[in-house]
């Protein structure tokens, strides 16, 4: 599984760069497709293979900078302990280069010692969630409740600015509903206090996921700054995305719940807007491998018991998307495959979920 993706340390592509380079604060990436940051989802195993297989840049999960402190004594500490262990990892980065860490919170001194924590764990570049529309999140006056608090938001991007050397970007909504579209006006404030990009979903907070993302209205925030915009929403293939761009006028687009499944979806949008046709298709075997190391490192970094946990999700959707693309997945193996506690067995499921292609069941 080589990789086509590249990055460069330097102000601008160098003069030999491949033309699909361009810079995000003095770095310089490859590609215009992206990884977005999805709780429980990018995990550093579905990172590191959306990098190999192409991907401009894979964000980490949201971390959220109240469980980096460390547990106070008497207080639930093994719930406290575990969340904070949980959200160091998520820090983590190594094989991912270059290496993107989203934190998420609404205190500018906490933001700022998160910050420093992911510097101190290798990244490259911090975003700060002001588009998550969880309710969990958005009580707790992070996400995108900070799109109805533009001065709290500005002062979290200056804390995080002013805390760290590394690069620092702000993933945002269009607005808190369609009365308060004001994305340009948060982008701007952004800028000003040096976000090197901006990531703007195409829908608003109070719209959660239902209806489509308005790729349309992400313009107004390119045209409100100088720094790259990247578009994010209902983003399932290139067509989808060459739209994104026209429509949007962004630099780059951001796969999300489409790539669950498929790590190597995101680098293949980035070849096909690179090079106008889309790259070979993956052997099954590839497939198969990268399914099984991302199980695997998933085991590495929890343990058996928690990382057959975590990998769930994974695993059900690797089974599905194999569906999708004409795979014989048996009903039974698919249930023991999400079902079983045994690692063993769930490696061998995996090893043999692109065996045969339904054409050549029948």
């Amino acid at each position: 599984m080589n990789s086509t993706a590249q990055s460069f340390c330097s102000k601008s592509p160098p003069s030999n760069a491949p033309s699909d380079c361009w810079a995000v604060g003095g770095l310089v990436l490859q590609g215009r497709a992206m990884l977005a940051p999805m709780a429980g989802i990018t995990d550093l195993g579905m990172r590191r293979l959306a990098r190999r297989f192409g991907a401009t840049l894979a964000f980490s999960e949201m971390v959220a900078v109240g469980r980096l402190q460390t547990p106070v004594p008497g207080r639930a500490m093994d719930d406290r302990g575990r969340d904070r262990r949980e959200s160091l990892l998520r820090l983590k980065g190594e094989g991912v280069s270059p290496h993107a860490v989203q934190i998420a919170g609404c205190d500018p001194q906490n933001i700022a010692e998160a910050a420093r924590r992911a510097e101190n764990a290798g990244a490259d570049l911090i975003d700060i969630n002001m588009g998550c529309p969880a309710r969990r999140v958005v009580g707790g006056a992070s996400g995108s409740a900070l799109m109805r608090d533009l001065d709290l938001a500005q002062s979290l991007i200056a804390a995080a600015v002013g805390a760290t050397k590394i690069r620092v970007s702000v993933k945002m909504r269009l607005g808190w509903d369609h009365d308060s579209l004001n994305a340009p006006e948060l982008a701007r404030r952004a800028e000003a206090e040096g976000a090197v990009m901006i990531t703007v979903h195409g829908r608003t907070r109070n719209q959660f996921y239902t209806g489509e993302a308005d790729w349309a209205a992400i313009r107004a925030t390119v045209d409100a700054v100088s720094i790259p915009v990247v578009a994010n929403g209902d983003c399932r293939d290139a067509d989808d995305a060459r739209k994104m761009l026209a429509l949007s006028g962004a630099k780059a687009v951001m796969i999300g719940r489409a790539a669950v499944g498929q790590p190597w979806l995101v680098g293949d949008i980035a070849h096909e807007l690179a090079h106008g046709a889309p790259r070979q298709k993956l052997p099954a075997e590839t497939r198969a491998d990268a399914a099984l190391e991302h199980f695997r490192t998933l085991l590495d970094m929890f343990g058996e018991a928690h990382g057959l946990r975590h990998a769930r999700k994974h695993l059900a959707a690797y089974a599905d998307q194999a569906a999708r693309e004409n795979f014989c997945v048996d009903a039974g193996a698919r249930r023991r495959l999400v079902e079983s506690d045994d690692a063993r067995e769930v490696e061998a499921l995996l090893q043999n979920l692109y065996d045969t292609p339904r054409k050549e069941a029948a």
